[in-house]
């Protein structure tokens, strides 16, 4: 998927993309994934993608997402700082639901930081509604926090 508005391609993730999907995750994450959890997830034939500026390979951000039968689930999804606020991630999450849609699956699952709220809000404008919570499911700087249980249907 290209955006020639915006000169940027959703394209594969590769393992010679890590380096730059693990500084993005350490610079906008308290509690990043692994360098492991990356690989296992490329590894395991998720729909890995980055999101990189056309004409080099400099990732802006990345997402990855797991297909069930009947739904999909939104692992990871993230923008580096200096892209963020500018629509990259609704663009992004753009893609993995019209992804998601094109495999007929009925809905697309996230789950969000309870504290995160311009990601909810971003979900909410989506069409995502919150259908639970999952009881301290994030590590926090004192404890757990919880996570927002989210559903987009595509039915």
């Amino acid at each position: 998927m290209k955006d020639t508005r915006h000169e940027a391609i959703i394209r594969t993730m590769h393992p010679d993309d890590l380096e730059q999907v693990i500084r993005i995750e350490h610079e906008i994450f308290l509690f990043p994934w692994s360098l492991v959890n990356f690989s296992d997830s490329i590894k395991a034939g998720y729909q890995c993608r980055v999101l990189s500026q056309a004409g080099n390979d400099d990732v802006m951000g990345y997402g990855i997402l797991m297909m069930g039968p009947d739904e999909a689930h939104v692992l990871t999804l993230g923008i580096g700082a200096s892209w963020q606020k500018q629509g990259w991630g609704k663009y992004l999450l753009g893609y993995f639901i019209e992804y998601a849609a094109a495999q007929q699956v009925q809905s697309v699952l996230l789950d969000v930081r309870e504290s995160n709220l311009g990601a909810a809000t971003l979900y909410k404008n989506l069409g995502f509604k919150q259908v639970g919570v999952r009881k301290g499911y994030y590590p926090a700087m004192c404890g757990r926090e919880d996570a927002l249980v989210m559903v987009l249907d595509l039915s």
